[in-house]
C-alpha cells in the first residue's frame, strides 16, 4: 500500500484524469519532471483557440485548505515550484490545481447513482505573478485561489481550449 503522501498525491493526478476524461480531452506525462509540470491536457482536433490546444498543470493535495474572503490560502508550493508556474513567457498556458481530499483517506464512495470523488479541486493561473528571487527551496509561498474557481468537466474544457470566459486568480 503507498505511503499517505504518495496515496494523496496518485489520488490528486487521477481525479484530474478522470475530469479529462470526462470533458472529452486526452492526457499525457513527460517522462522526466524537469519543468514542475504534472500533466499536459489536450483537445483533440480543430477549436476555435486551433488545433490541438493543450494546457500543462502542476497537480497538488491538500486535506486542509483555509478560506477567507473568498480565496483558498494554499501554502504546498516551494519557491522553485512557485517560479515554474509564474509569469506569461510560456508557449502554453500553465496553471495550478489544488485538489481538496479527505484526511482519512475515504477518497472515493461506489453508490448506485455512480462513483464519487472526494472533495473537490481547484484552478488558478500564476501568469500575472512575478518570478522570486533569489531562489530559496525552504520557503514556501501561499497562492490564493478564487473559490469560485472549482475544476469541473465544464471548466477544464474551457481552460484548455479557451473557449469560456472564466476567472483565474
Amino acid at each position: 500500500m503507498l505511503d499517505t503522501r504518495n496515496h494523496q498525491g496518485k489520488f490528486g493526478a487521477d481525479y484530474v484524469r478522470v475530469l479529462a476524461s470526462a470533458a472529452g480531452l486526452i492526457w499525457s506525462e513527460d517522462d522526466v519532471d524537469l519543468d514542475g509540470i504534472d500533466l499536459c491536457l489536450k483537445m483533440p482536433g480543430r477549436t476555435p483557440r486551433g488545433f490541438s490546444p493543450r494546457i500543462d498543470v502542476q497537480v497538488k493535495t491538500a486535506s486542509k485548505l483555509e478560506v477567507r474572503h473568498g480565496l483558498l490560502a494554499y501554502d504546498g508550493l516551494h519557491h522553485a515550484q512557485f517560479d515554474k508556474l509564474a509569469g506569461d513567457d510560456y508557449t502554453v498556458p500553465r496553471y495550478l490545481f489544488v485538489i481538496h481530499v479527505p484526511r482519512t483517506g475515504d477518497f472515493a464512495d461506489l453508490r448506485t447513482a455512480g462513483l464519487l470523488l472526494r472533495h473537490i479541486g481547484y484552478y488558478t493561473s500564476l501568469r500575472t505573478e512575478s518570478r522570486l528571487s533569489p531562489r530559496d527551496t525552504r520557503r514556501r509561498v501561499r497562492v490564493k485561489i478564487p473559490v469560485s474557481n472549482v475544476l469541473t468537466a465544464a471548466s477544464l474544457r474551457g481552460l484548455v481550449t479557451g473557449s469560456s470566459v472564466l476567472p483565474v486568480g
